[in-house]
C-alpha cells in the first residue's frame, strides 16, 4: 500500500483539514453536532455501566453532550487520566462538572489522587483520523491502542468530524480497529465479528 500516506504525514494533513474546518464552523453548530446520539449509540449507552469518554482538545469533536446523556442515563462516566507517553492510560471515575487537574499535552482530567479507577464497557476515542474500515490515526502516543487491548471487551466508537474521513488508515498487526464511528453526519458501524 505504498500509494498512501505514511500515519505521520496523514496526521499532520488530517489534523490541518480538521483545525480548517472546525475554524470555519458556526459555534452554535459545533455545539449541537453531536447533541442527539443515534440509536445505536443510545442502545450501546443503555447497555453499559461505565461508558469512557474525553474532554477535546484543540478541534477535536466534542462529546460533551454525549456525557450528558450518559450521566442523565445513570451510566457512570469515566475520562482518560494521562501520566506520560510511556505508562498506559487509566480511565477513572468522573461526573460531569466534578473538579478536574491539569495534565501532560494539555489534558484535563480526574485528580488520580482521589477518583476511582474504573473499566469501560463503551469507550467513546478521539482520533485524527478514520477510514471506512474503522481503523484509526490518533495523537501518535498509543495510548487509546494500549486502552483498546487492555479492555477488549469494551465497545470502541471514534467520534470525528465528517471532514477527518480519509480513503484509506495504515495499520499494523497489533492495531485494533473501533466499532464504530460518530461523526456529526452519520454513524458508521460494522459487525464486531468482522476485522
Amino acid at each position: 500500500m505504498s500509494d498512501f500516506p505514511t500515519k505521520s504525514a496523514l496526521r499532520r494533513d488530517a489534523r490541518a483539514r480538521r483545525d480548517g474546518f472546525v475554524a470555519g464552523l458556526d459555534p452554535r453548530a459545533a455545539a449541537l453536532a453531536f447533541s442527539t446520539p443515534p440509536g445505536p449509540l443510545r442502545a450501546l449507552i443503555d447497555a453499559a455501566n461505565t461508558v469512557a469518554a474525553y474532554l477535546p482538545i484543540a478541534s477535536e469533536a466534542d462529546p460533551a453532550a454525549l456525557v450528558a446523556f450518559t450521566a442523565e442515563r445513570g451510566r457512570q462516566v469515566a475520562l482518560p487520566f494521562v501520566e506520560s507517553r510511556a505508562v498506559p492510560l487509566r480511565f477513572l471515575a468522573w461526573a460531569p462538572g466534578a473538579p478536574l487537574v491539569d495534565g501532560p499535552f494539555g489534558l484535563r482530567q480526574p485528580d488520580y489522587a482521589t477518583a476511582k479507577e474504573v473499566a469501560p464497557d463503551l469507550i467513546l476515542a478521539p482520533l485524527v483520523a478514520f477510514d471506512r474500515r474503522l481503523h484509526r490515526v490518533g495523537q501518535g502516543g498509543g495510548h487509546y491502542d494500549r486502552a483498546f487491548a487492555r479492555y477488549p471487551d469494551a465497545i470502541r466508537v471514534g467520534v470525528a468530524w465528517n471532514i477527518q474521513e480519509v480513503p484509506f488508515v495504515p495499520d499494523e498487526p497489533w492495531d485494533i480497529a473501533l466499532d464504530a464511528v460518530l461523526t456529526e453526519r452519520e454513524w458508521i458501524a460494522r459487525d464486531r465479528g468482522t476485522a
